[in-house]
């Protein structure tokens, strides 16, 4: 069995990602989740992004599905852009910041990371698989 999540590699004016910690694990990763039975995957992604950081984004490209295979998770990340909201936190999460490629780099996983430094990069979307934590394969 798979599940398929979302998530949001929100790129604002000056080149900064916004990145999440979550409050299950505490660890820094794109804002996003797993799609609900009978959502479409633009409300999903939309939804989660709201629900976890308070903005709302308009979405502007795939840029890459990844697998997990451990847990059969396949997300699809997608390049966004903020439309409106203003950040807060949710009981998902315990802080919300944007950082820096190199920053966002150095406090995720490489699974996680790889996920935005794709998201803005140029080129089709990638498509790779990890287990959790790194890049596999």
């Amino acid at each position: 069995m798979h599940s398929v999540s979302v998530a949001a590699a929100i790129v604002d004016p000056d080149g900064r990602l916004l990145t999440v910690q979550r409050a299950d694990n505490g660890h820094w990763e794109p804002p996003g989740g797993v799609l609900e039975l009978g959502e479409s995957i633009e409300d999903g992604l939309r939804r989660e992004v709201l629900e976890e950081t308070g903005l709302h984004v308009g979405i502007d490209a795939l840029t890459g599905v990844y697998k997990n295979i451990k847990l059969g998770v396949v997300a699809l990340v997608f390049r966004c852009h903020p439309t409106g909201g203003r950040l807060c936190l949710s009981g998902e999460t315990t802080a919300v910041e944007w950082v820096t490629p190199d920053e966002g780099r150095s406090r995720m996983a490489p699974a996680y990371a790889v996920r935005l430094l794709d998201a803005i990069a140029s080129g089709p979307p990638q498509v790779r698989t990890h287990d959790g934590h790194d890049l596999v394969g």
